[in-house]
């Protein structure tokens, strides 16, 4: 299967299939609105309006398996985003990313690119002391671990970097300006 057989839930319930986005970048990343990284919100909509006219799609995935960040109803969701970021982007249905109901997509994109890890600094040290506490083993599973872990996706749909949310915004815009 390629990252193209795949399709994830709109708001309204219709489905957005990633065939659509044959030829283009994707960025997909595990959103939520009540996160110490939610201001990423504000490098990606900047992301989406420097490079979406040369192929850049972001698609954006809230979800509230961290320590239930993202409470609100999709249109909640929406509503924070838009007012708050003034993002443009397109927002999917609140979704799992983890377990027994994770999207089939986080399925391939966690087989695609597993944890290599939250690079340094304090961010970084921070999740890894507060992972350590919930599961010592965290580091040796492809799980997501926090909100705002990022795939990138090149034109020809290969699963190329995945970020964590420590990674700082540049190393992600400079990536995916290498790839438009």
């Amino acid at each position: 299967m390629s990252i193209y057989d795949y399709s994830v839930t709109r708001p309204d319930g219709t489905e957005l299939s990633l065939a659509d986005f044959k030829g283009k970048v994707m960025l997909i990343v595990n959103t939520a609105t009540g996160c110490g990284f939610t201001p990423h919100y504000e490098s990606l909509e900047k992301m989406y309006e420097n490079f979406h006219d040369k192929g850049l799609e972001i698609i954006d995935i809230p979800c509230n398996q961290f320590a239930g960040q993202t409470p609100g109803t999709d249109d909640e969701i929406h509503e924070f985003c838009t007012l708050k970021y003034n993002t443009q982007f397109p927002q999917m249905k609140k979704s799992d990313v983890n377990g027994d109901n994770a999207l089939p997509l986080y399925k391939y994109l966690k087989s695609k690119k597993s944890f290599e890890g939250f690079g340094k600094g304090p961010s970084a040290m921070m999740m890894s002391a507060m992972l350590k506490k919930l599961d010592k083993d965290y580091g040796n599973n492809p799980e997501i671990k926090w909100n705002f872990t990022k795939f990138l996706v090149d034109r020809e749909g290969n699963v190329v970097e995945r970020f964590e949310p420590t990674i700082d915004m540049s190393k992600v815009e400079k990536a995916v300006e290498a790839l438009i």
